[in-house]
């Protein structure tokens, strides 16, 4: 098994630089995406991602199994490179004993991440900083529409258009079905 090389310090001639540990760096060209790979990745994920490499570099390698060849981890890093239009991309080459454990690795690398819960409140005043300091948020990954509702403050939506306010000033009369007791709900 080939030794991890540490990231070069300077980007190769043909991309961005590789701040990620790797074994090869890979003509695109000969990087074959895994056919059975269930996740899709939209047009707006592939551009946001094509532009985070383009300005960190590329901070995780394709996964490639030696036992089929195929990408097993890092299709979406694949199309970023081909929109990027870069010759060669960092590759990782992984054992797998069996295909059943290659499948169930393309399925957990995804589906492991979807499980995470964000704290919208931490991430709110995350993005808050950040915009601040004029940096560019396409670069955390958010387009401009999740990023408005990802900063917006859910304590201070307004009521839907339909909502119907009531006059919250008006004495109200309870009676306690159990043992008639009576009060009033003043406001005060």
């Amino acid at each position: 098994m080939p030794s991890k090389k540490q990231p070069p310090s300077a980007p190769p001639p043909t991309g961005p630089a590789i701040n990620c540990a790797f074994d090869k760096l890979v003509p695109l060209e000969q990087l074959i995406p895994n056919p059975r790979n269930p996740n899709q990745h939209p047009e707006v994920q592939i551009r946001l991602l094509a532009k985070v490499i383009a300005h960190q570099g590329w901070r995780s390698p394709v996964v490639v199994s030696k036992r089929s060849g195929f990408i097993v981890s890092g299709h979406g890093r694949y199309e970023a490179a081909k929109v990027l239009g870069v010759s060669v991309v960092p590759v990782d080459f992984q054992e797998f004993a069996t295909e059943a454990d290659e499948w169930a690795h393309l399925i957990a690398d995804n589906r492991l991440a979807e499980l995470a819960e964000s704290d919208s409140a931490a991430m709110r005043e995350l993005l808050a900083e950040l915009q601040a300091t004029d940096f560019d948020l396409d670069l955390t990954g958010f387009d401009a529409d999740a990023l408005l509702a990802a900063l917006a403050d859910p304590t201070q939506e307004a009521p839907p258009e339909d909502f119907d306010v009531k006059d919250e000033s008006i004495p109200t009369e309870f009676q306690c079905p159990k043992c008639q007791f009576r009060w009033s709900g003043k406001p005060s």
